[in-house]
């Protein structure tokens, strides 16, 4: 007797939409990708969805989605039709989404896989991907999800500070929710609520955004953390009012000016350091593992393609990359929290990001232990 013959792998095309809309309907009985779901998905360029294909046709499916900047690929989805299940069809399609996203340039594989679906978990962890983190009431049957994650690159050995995660809930807080991670992993009895990051959102504003409401500054978030006990340091390369060009009314500018000088006199009277300079990638390495968070002002246009200021909180590094917690998850792009823990960014990347303007401000917050509050 013949050995059967294993499935062709590919990509899929457009023209595979209606047999993958089949498969979706008869492989999930809910959290299904809708059919205009799928029309887009085999249309943009930051997802790839690859298929096996045998004599009866379409025997399962695999989706990757992309993030611009980072090194991390997403496995969304994966299925497997009723006939050509046990005969190595999952584990085939999943060691060719890994090679997809190796061409990618990306260095770690991601996916959550429902707490129930033991074959799943089998399969994965048999593939030797580790659990990193668990969602509650992730699914629409409130069930949980596993998240699970597996190196693509050999020798990647981050040394990462044990960061929780906090998602921000406003358009404008990402500079709370960073300092909120960074507390939080030097104190972890803090509790993380919404009325925390508001809190801190209100002490730490300096600036307007080009509309809506305003953001947190380097001076602010330092304070805010001086407040509650936390040693800071600050470095911004600019001795000038952060982030003033990125409004155009005089008004504006004159309200940003007077918040900027009123909260530099209470760093000067707090005993803040404040060093007028970049902070080398290498120093910021060391500081982390000298016990100091950072928190870092990048350029959103990198990761999301809007150019407005963002905070995020490093949580390690390697040889090869800067590691990431980054408050904001697109779940208009389907994203869940996974894809916003420890983001893996290439070194180059991450300075190329951290700046901000047509000052090109580089802002860091380094957040310690044992700070002596003045109130």
């Amino acid at each position: 007797m013949n050995d059967p013959v294993p499935p062709a792998i590919r990509t899929a095309a457009l023209s595979d939409l209606h047999d993958l809309i089949g498969m979706e309907q008869r492989c999930f009985q809910s959290d299904r990708i809708s059919p205009r779901q799928w029309r887009y998905l085999l249309t943009r360029g930051h997802a790839e969805t690859l298929v096996a294909e045998d004599a009866g046709g379409l025997g399962g499916y695999v989706l990757l989605l992309y993030n611009r900047a980072t090194s991390v690929a997403r496995m969304y989805s994966l299925a497997v039709e009723a006939r050509a299940r046990g005969a190595g069809v999952g584990r085939l399609l999943v060691g060719a989404a890994e090679a997809a996203a190796r061409k990618q340039g990306r260095a770690y594989m991601r996916l959550e896989v429902r707490q129930d679906n033991a074959a799943s978990l089998g399969l994965f962890e048999g593939l030797n991907y580790r659990r990193c983190g668990i969602l509650e009431d992730y699914y629409e049957d409130h069930m949980q999800a596993i998240c699970l994650e597996r190196s693509l690159q050999p020798g990647l050995r981050p040394a990462l500070a044990a960061m929780p995660f906090y998602e921000q809930t406003l358009e404008f807080t990402c500079g709370a929710s960073s300092l909120m991670m960074a507390m939080k992993s030097l104190q972890p009895e803090l509790v993380l609520d919404r009325t925390l990051e508001l809190r801190l959102w209100r002490e730490a504003t300096t600036i307007f955004m080009t509309s809506g409401h305003g953001g947190c500054g380097p001076f602010g978030l330092a304070l805010a953390a001086r407040r509650r006990g936390f040693a800071v340091e600050i470095h911004v390369n600019d001795p000038g009012v952060p982030l003033l060009d990125s409004v155009r009314s005089p008004e504006k500018k004159e309200v940003m000016r007077l918040v900027h000088e009123e909260m530099l006199g209470e760093v000067e009277a707090a005993g803040i350091p404040v060093r007028y300079a970049s902070l080398p990638l290498e120093r910021m390495e060391q500081s982390l593992g000298e016990g100091a968070i950072p928190i870092v002002l990048i350029s959103s246009y990198r990761i999301y393609g809007e150019k407005i200021p963002h905070w995020v909180v490093v949580s390690g590094f390697d040889r090869h990359f800067v590691y990431v917690n980054d408050p904001y998850v697109d779940r208009d792009m389907g994203e869940t929290p996974t894809d916003s823990i420890n983001i893996a960014i290439q070194r180059r990347e991450f300075t190329r990001m951290a700046r901000y303007g047509r000052a090109g401000l580089q802002a860091v917050v380094l957040v310690s232990r044992n700070g002596d509050p003045k109130r």
